[in-house]
């Protein structure tokens, strides 16, 4: 039962959608993953607004998910309520923190699943599980009734089994959405030092096989985004939940995000807001030289349970929150027999690009059966 927190009877023939519980359904208690919030909290007087289109679709909540503690841990784990094992590999991490949302869809105990994303939080545990996921532009899907992380980062996104699963729960997030006519046919490819040779030798095979025109990319930026994503996520995390410091029921990793949060001042947040700034005007001129932006999800397989310890798992996801733009991950051939979990391909859209993301996934995916 790691994969829920909480499990409802579905409806015959309804889209099932899980939901983390770290978004409102009325008449639960959202945990956020931790047993101090859960012993405090009272049940949702009401959904949280992202839920609007699920609802007015007769889409049936089948549950909530499994996530990590106040969704700080991109690794999937929870103490308190168990860790999600992942289907795939069951020796290896689920990611996180949509951790259950991501096990939910790859064990098909759902068609659709929602989760939150501030520095990987879909796309990490959708890789992890050989799945499809959608971190939406900051700010399109609202955040009203979701639990912050970081406000100034804090997404909403889709996971399922395919990219047409994806869509669907994109127009439950936003109803009125719809996939652009066309997919992007030049992209550009950055190449991030540290990555898995053979991880970047599949997304390559991808792109020859979906017959892009690729353009090789470095961004002079992508070093610094990293520490001006770690300021404001800790900042932030400080800001809104500091009462919960040194709680019972807070667990010490937990802890020790909020003393970081702490201790960052004023002026290290009004810095890493400049980077932010300037970080964001370099993505946006690559993406008027290009219509996407590609890379893989991880710099290698997902790691082992017992071995995840310094493995760089944001890596390659953070510095896209930190831009505010959409990404979608999408799972590609492997190129070693028996690999039990396929590498991911990470596509990056200019802001409210998710139509021409999604329709680029459409045809890759179609691409890549094809060849299959």
């Amino acid at each position: 039962m790691t994969t829920w927190i909480e499990r409802f009877e579905p409806s015959a023939g309804a889209v099932r959608v899980a939901v983390k519980d770290a978004i409102d359904v009325a008449g639960t208690v959202t945990t956020a993953g931790c047993a101090a919030v859960r012993d405090r909290a009272t049940p949702a007087v009401t959904d949280a607004a992202c839920l609007t289109g699920v609802r007015a679709a007769d889409a049936q909540i089948v549950g909530k998910t499994n996530l990590t503690e106040l969704c700080l841990s991109p690794v999937g784990d929870n103490a308190t309520f168990g860790t999600p094992v992942n289907p795939l590999a069951s020796d290896r991490i689920p990611g996180g923190s949509s951790s259950g949302s991501a096990v939910a869809v790859a064990s098909a105990e759902a068609d659709v699943a929602l989760g939150t994303d501030t520095g990987g939080s879909v796309r990490i545990p959708a890789a992890c599980c050989g799945i499809v996921g959608l971190k939406t532009t900051w700010g399109r899907i609202p955040t009203d009734g979701v639990w912050p992380l970081a406000p100034s980062l804090d997404t909403i996104g889709p996971l399922a089994r395919d990219v047409a699963g994806v869509v669907t729960g994109m127009r439950l997030l936003e109803p009125t959405w719809t996939v652009a006519a066309k997919s992007a046919r030049t992209v550009g490819r950055l190449r991030i030092d540290g990555v898995d040779p053979g991880v970047e030798e599949a997304v390559d095979i991808a792109l020859a096989a979906a017959g892009f025109t690729v353009l090789d990319l470095r961004l002079d930026g992508w070093n610094a985004s990293h520490e001006a994503f770690d300021t404001i996520v800790v900042g932030e995390f400080w800001q809104v939940h500091r009462a919960l410091l040194d709680v019972d029921g807070v667990s010490e990793f937990a802890n020790g995000g909020l003393r970081a949060g702490r201790a960052t001042s004023g002026e290290r947040l009004a810095e890493a807001r400049s980077v932010q700034r300037a970080w964001q005007a370099e993505l946006a001129a690559a993406l008027t030289e290009v219509e996407l932006l590609v890379l893989p999800t991880l710099v290698a397989p997902p790691p082992l349970s017992t071995e995840f310890a310094g493995f760089p798992l944001t890596a390659l996801t953070a510095p896209v929150n930190l831009a505010g733009l959409p990404a979608l991950t999408m799972p590609v051939p492997a190129l070693v027999p028996g690999e039990v979990v396929p590498p991911s391909l990470q596509l990056i859209g200019p802001a409210f690009g998710e139509d021409l993301l999604c329709a680029t996934a459409l045809m890759v995916e179609s691409r890549l059966h094809g060849r299959r």
